[in-house]
């Protein structure tokens, strides 16, 4: 028996019907990544009452936070997408190697996040306020999540392993302890409860750092435990520069993807800033109050990146579609529900961070016309997945530049001076329903090419 038939009996990926298979897979990264946006809302939630202040000060910090976590998953999926096509093709001992190769290079940019914390925080953060007691509590934020990010990166390759091999319960569970661990020493560390010193915006910090910490530890005792497929042995733990070119032709692509958000939230906060600082603080609700529609949709795609990877390997082109399609299908029922809710009852959203009189009228106009885009944007999002797990990194990149690069500042520039906050609302919808279009005809361009090499 060749050792690609014997992957495909021990695989479900290339046998189980694809609808069924993709939602077992997804769920547990679905509720993983709901749960770790969790962290960013419980900061943001007892932060807020501290003050306007402290939960804009927080907010400065998102873009660099999510730098951390951008380069973590982009290495992440670059690991993901190479093992899950060697296992398709029964290649076990590569797709070791490559996990080996993915963790020596989260290592070099964690002491690059390091040096960020140390010297950069402070000028980034002057950038966007000349309030000092916002500078001070910003820069005490921002240091203390990016040094102490080593569990963040090493958790995400982990994670990304489990993932690979369609293992997604261990990192779900993993996540939750976490984040437990985050809202139980959130309101203990920020307003000293229990003995615990009062620390305010450091307390932020430090509980959700001790989240990442626990995951990771747990996540790690799994992964020694299970003796799965992908093993990382000694020998594996070597630079090896094909390995690493393979990784980083999706890791590059794939983290310019999600450090897009951190991009057009710095440039946004400076063009509303010119505006009101109620923009400003309206616009951090919003990216607070988005994950729970976005991160969803962003575990979708890590159940279909795998599926969508592995067929690819095996040549199963007509499983491949079928994952596209149903991806689709569920990550638009996500996108409906979150644009139901945000039309319906914005207010009762916004109330959990204490949010009202200028804010509140902000915050209600922002995420009902911000949500218009929702649908639309299960297209770029599911589209932009699925580029990654084909290894066409620079078309995932392409739609996502249109999401949220090409179109969205470009209008917010020209429509701000005359329509002021309600011009850089606006650009969403509008950019979501262009980078669909986009999508879509990149997407028929590789299936007709696809389904031509299979049929020679």
């Amino acid at each position: 028996m060749s050792t690609t038939v014997r992957a495909e009996k021990e695989n479900p990926m290339g046998s189980r019907a694809v609808f069924p298979l993709l939602i077992a897979m997804s769920i547990p990264p679905m509720i993983s990544m709901l749960t770790s946006s969790l962290y960013n809302i419980a900061d943001g939630i007892y932060v807020s009452a501290i003050g306007e202040e402290a939960f804009t000060a927080v907010s400065l910090v998102y873009p660099l936070q999510n730098l951390v976590l951008s380069v973590a998953v982009g290495v992440g999926v670059g690991m993901n997408s190479y093992i899950a096509r060697a296992i398709g093709a029964g290649k076990d001992e590569e797709a070791g190697r490559t996990a080996g190769n993915a963790m020596l290079a989260i290592l070099l940019h964690y002491v690059g996040f390091v040096l960020v914390g140390l010297f950069l925080a402070e000028p980034y953060l002057r950038m966007f306020t000349e309030d000092e007691e916002i500078l001070a509590m910003g820069v005490e934020y921002a240091q203390i999540v990016l040094c102490v990010s080593f569990a963040n990166l090493a958790y995400l390759i982990y994670e990304k392993i489990f993932q690979a091999e369609g293992m997604m319960y261990a990192p779900m569970f993993c996540q939750i302890a976490g984040a437990v661990v985050n809202i139980i020493l959130d309101p203990v560390m920020i307003f000293g409860w229990w003995g615990c010193p009062a620390m305010g915006v450091a307390g932020a910090a430090w509980a959700t750092v001790i989240g990442q910490i626990a995951s990771l530890a747990l996540i790690m005792l799994v992964y020694w435990k299970k003796k799965g497929r992908v093993q990382i042995r000694k020998g594996d733990m070597r630079f090896d520069g094909r390995i690493l070119k393979a990784i980083y032709q999706v890791a590059i692509p794939s983290t310019l993807v999600m450090c897009m958000p951190s991009v057009l939230v710095s440039i946004l906060n400076g063009i509303l800033a010119q505006a009101s600082e109620v923009g400003v603080a309206a616009f951090g609700l919003y990216y607070k109050l988005q994950t729970f529609v976005y991160m969803p949709a962003n575990g979708l795609v890590q159940g279909l990146r795998p599926l969508v990877a592995y067929n690819y390997g095996a040549r199963k082109d007509r499983r491949l579609y079928g994952a596209v399609r149903a991806g689709m299908v569920i990550a638009a029922a996500i996108m409906l529900a979150g644009a139901v809710l945000c039309q319906a009852v914005p207010g009762l959203l916004l109330s959990w961070f204490h949010a009202e009189g200028a804010l509140l009228e902000a915050g209600t106009t922002c995420l009902r016309v911000i949500s218009l885009g929702f649908l639309p944007s299960a297209v770029g999002v599911i589209l932009a997945g699925a580029f990654e797990g084909l290894g066409l990194g620079q078309y995932s990149l392409a739609i996502s530049l249109m999401r949220q690069i090409v179109v969205i500042p470009v209008l917010s520039l020209l429509l701000a001076g005359s329509l002021g906050m309600m011009g850089v609302w606006v650009s969403f919808p509008i950019a979501e329903a262009a980078a669909a279009a986009a999508g879509w005809a990149l997407y028929r361009s590789f299936k007709k090419k696809f389904s031509s090499s299979i049929a020679k």
